[in-house]
Formats: C-alpha cells, structure tokens, sequence
C-alpha cells in the first residue's frame, strides 16, 4: 500500500511542482510529513540537507531519499526501502517525461504567441511564491533553535545564515565553497 501511495504523491508532485526542485520542497514537505506522517520534520530537514549536498537535482535527490526513508520507517527492510526509494524517484520523474514528449513540438511552433507568454508571465510569480514558501519551511526551530531553547545556538545560526546570504549574494562566492565554510563554523560553533 505505501509503495502504491508513494507512487501517487510523488506523481502528482511531479505533475504540480513548477520551480524546480526547490519550488517543490514545501509539496514534499506537506505531503511526507504532515499528511502521511511518514517521517518527522526533523528527518525532513536531513534528507533536505543531505540532497543538497549530494550531486543532481535537489527535487529528485529528495524524493529518492523521502521514498527510502518512508518505506525504512513503515518497518521494511533494506531492499523493500531501495524500491521505495525508486518508486518515488520514477514517479517524480515520470510527469516531466510524459509532459517533455507530448508538449516539446508544439510549444517550440508556438514559443512566441501570446498566450504561450502570457502563461509564462502568469507561472513566474508562482514560482517565486514556491520557493520562499521552501525558504521559510527550513527556517524552524529544528535548524536555528530558539533563543529560549538555545540562544547560543540560534544567534550561531542565524548569523551563519547572514553570513552565507552575503557571502553567495554580494561577494559572490561559489555556493559550494559556501556550504562547506558553513558547515565547518557549525562544527566549530555549535558542536
């Protein structure tokens, strides 16, 4: 049954999710931990890290993570958990698929109508509504603590955060290097 069900989120969460994979975090998110339970919000934000810092796109990195770790915690074992982790990944992927083929020729004759640009125009918003709702999903207590709970912690946090937005926005540094300086100050910091 979860392998079925697994199929039909990431399906529709493939057909829905426009942005990217970063756009689609909060469905996954809404989806895997508060409708279906499958893990908790902390597990989430481990598989969100972790898919950012393995290689391909965060959205199909997730979902083959989402699908292992959903079957792991039902109480499967190793192989029943690598199939669950297909599962979501083929479904994530399938609609793109299916949509890539049906729409490609056409939308190339049809690319500089006005309809065509006007949907364009009508999705952007969308998208950046996707990927701050992402952005702010990340932003809870399990990644900056509070200052009740952690003040140390959190002002850590969120001074690595300001620090990050900086380096990558203004003196435009690689992400990546990014990423890697942040975690080595969380060690650092924080542990």
């Amino acid at each position: 049954m979860i392998f079925l069900q697994l199929f039909i989120t990431f399906f529709s969460i493939g057909l829905f999710g426009f942005g990217g994979g970063y756009g689609m975090l909060s469905l996954i998110q809404g989806q895997v931990v508060t409708k279906y339970g499958w893990m908790t919000m902390g597990e989430f934000t481990d598989i969100v890290a972790i898919s950012q810092m393995t290689p391909g796109p965060i959205g199909i990195n997730s979902a083959t993570y989402c699908g292992y770790t959903a079957v792991h915690n039902a109480g499967m074992g190793e192989t029943m958990a690598i199939l669950g982790s297909a599962t979501a990944t083929f479904a994530l992927i399938l609609p793109s698929l299916i949509l890539m083929i049906m729409i490609c020729k056409i939308l190339m004759k049809y690319m500089k109508s006005n309809i065509v640009q006007s949907i364009f125009l009508g999705l952007r918003p969308a998208v950046v509504g996707l990927l701050l709702a992402a952005t702010l999903l990340l932003m809870n207590s399990e990644n900056f603590s509070t200052p009740k709970e952690n003040g140390w912690q959190f002002w850590i946090s969120v001074l690595i955060f300001i620090a990050t937005f900086i380096g990558t926005k203004v003196y435009k540094i690689n992400p990546i290097r990014m990423i890697v300086y942040a975690g080595f100050a969380g060690l650092l910091l924080l542990y």
